[in-house]
């Protein structure tokens, strides 16, 4: 059962840009989303998930001059490749959206407003080095004490001399309230490698943020000052706000936030754990609950790059594996928030033994003796065995701790953790032999061990269709048989006893075949 007594829960990824298509550092971040606004509406939280794209910026302005396309054509081509993805993955997002929307352009330009009402901006004139790949401003100093002339220390690609008027977000003002913040809120970044990054660069010393300019159009206008161009990343943060509503504080959705997580990769951290908390500090708004960052992935040992052939997009991952079982497989291999190698030999080697092997072999020898020695029908439970109790107490404790390690994004514990009950289930199968009781004629023990195996499996299954809502799916028609069109949740149906004397189980049929390697 769900410890989480909130009525609430508002979970985001970053809005992903639109000069490319998307890739797996895309999916891992909306998967894992989608994993977490899973379990909370299972858990039955009112829940709002949300996804989009970051259409504006000098890079898509410059992709888009590259082919020789508008920039809205060349956004309005991307997000056609996100919006058909999606649900070939199960992305259960409850909105996408778009910066270059009407609503969210209104709702840039009231941030903008508050900000500059609560004298948070003012004018001035920039000259430095800007990263376009990662729209990141740098010092000269801070330039050179990274090392390398002319490089984004970020990215390592070249920065531009800039040399404009611009508005100006006084960030120097809340380098100590940050500081203070984070002290009075240690979970509010996470992991704490990211927190304590964090932590160091503000206890560097912040800079005043350039936020705006006017070399380019593509972008929110700043209102009442023609010419300049609304920073693309006041732009894209306040999107958390203005998919809810915002400005109206009386819309129906702003009632989820502030926002329980925002999940994004780790190399715009900066943004969201110093640039943001600090906007709505100035805008007298509440900030996040959370901020996760999760690390990257190589490919067969391999930093990703078009140049070397092995940029992993999930269309064509499509084409070698299921999508629940890449699902799977992201958020299993590696914690999250660590960096990871994604390899077919991996997930293959993964998938035989968790789910071919340990899962699916034990659902199908299940009810497949449901069905030989029961016709598919569950019967009498008798005298309860000091392993059925044990089998019952190991399923209990494993609900709460799976719902409390998805509660902090370790998603590979709560994959564990399911685990070890599927791995305790099979034990208990071969210690407990029905064949052997069947030919024995015990027929009350026979009737016991089925029945708690396979009520056993519901709840296990039930506490994976968030990872694999699909296939899980398709487990629990078969558990269910002529019950399947129950909506189970874990407030109702996450006890033990919904499964009666008389239930009738489909016949199996496998989830997980073998894969071969």
């Amino acid at each position: 059962m769900p410890s989480n007594q909130q009525s609430t829960y508002y979970v985001t990824t970053p809005i992903y840009y639109v000069n490319d298509e998307p890739h797996l550092g895309h999916l891992y971040t909306t998967v894992a989303a989608d994993v977490l606004a899973r379990h909370q509406r299972l858990s039955g939280i009112d829940t709002y998930f949300l996804t989009g794209v970051d259409e504006h910026g000098l890079k898509v302005q410059q992709a888009a001059e590259a082919r020789g396309i508008a920039p809205i054509d060349l956004a309005d081509e991307v997000v056609a490749h996100y919006r058909a993805l999606w649900p070939k993955f199960s992305i259960s997002n409850d909105d996408f959206i778009r910066t270059s929307s009407e609503h969210h352009k209104r709702g840039v330009a009231a941030m903008w407003n508050r900000l500059r009402d609560a004298g948070a901006l003012y004018k001035g004139f920039y000259e430095d080095w800007y990263c376009v790949p990662c729209e990141t401003y740098w010092t000269e100093t801070q330039l050179k004490e990274h090392g390398e002339d002319g490089v984004c220390p970020d990215c390592r690609r070249s920065v531009e001399k800039v040399q404009e008027e611009s508005w100006f977000f006084r960030l120097s003002d809340y380098q100590q309230p940050l500081l203070d913040y984070y002290a009075a809120h240690p979970d509010f970044i996470g992991p704490d490698s990211r927190r304590n990054e964090v932590m160091r660069f503000v206890e560097g010393g912040l800079n005043d943020l350039s936020v705006s300019r006017n070399t380019f159009t593509w972008g929110v206008p700043v209102p009442d000052d023609a010419g300049h161009v609304i920073y693309v990343w006041i732009d894209a943060l306040t999107n958390y706000l203005s998919a809810l509503g915002f400005p109206d504080e009386d819309a129906e959705a702003m009632r989820f936030w502030p926002a329980d997580i925002h999940l994004i990769g780790k190399d715009i951290l900066r943004f969201h754990a110093i640039y943001w908390p600090a906007m709505l500090m100035a805008a007298g708004l509440p900030l996040p609950k959370r901020i996760f960052a999760h690390g990257w992935w190589t490919v067969d040992g391999e930093k990703m790059s078009k140049s070397k052939g092995n940029a992993l997009q999930p269309a064509q991952m499509l084409e070698q594996v299921d999508a629940d079982v890449i699902r799977y497989f992201l958020l299993r291999e590696v914690p999250f928030g660590h960096d990871g190698d994604f390899s077919f030999d991996a997930l293959k080697r993964r998938y035989n033994s968790e789910l071919a092997n340990d899962l699916g072999n034990m659902v199908n020898r299940t009810l497949s003796m449901l069905h030989k020695y029961r016709g598919g029908v569950l019967g009498v439970v008798h005298a309860e065995q000091a392993e059925y109790r044990a089998w019952i107490a190991d399923i209990e404790a494993m609900q709460q701790e799976v719902d409390a390690a998805i509660n902090t994004q370790a998603f590979h514990l709560a994959l564990e953790r399911i685990h070890q009950v599927v791995r305790h289930g099979n034990r208990m199968v071969e210690e407990s032999a029905p064949w052997r009781l069947a030919k024995q004629g015990d027929d009350d023990r026979l009737d016991s061990v089925l029945y708690h195996l396979v009520e056993g499996l519901r709840l296990v299954v039930l506490q994976l269709s968030p990872f694999m809502p699909s296939k899980c799916d398709q487990l629990m028609a078969q558990i269910m048989g002529e019950r399947a069109g129950l909506e189970q949740n874990l407030t109702h149906h996450g006890g033990w006893g919904l499964l009666t004397v008389g239930h009738r189980c489909a016949e199996p049929v496998p989830v997980f075949p073998r894969m071969e390697l």
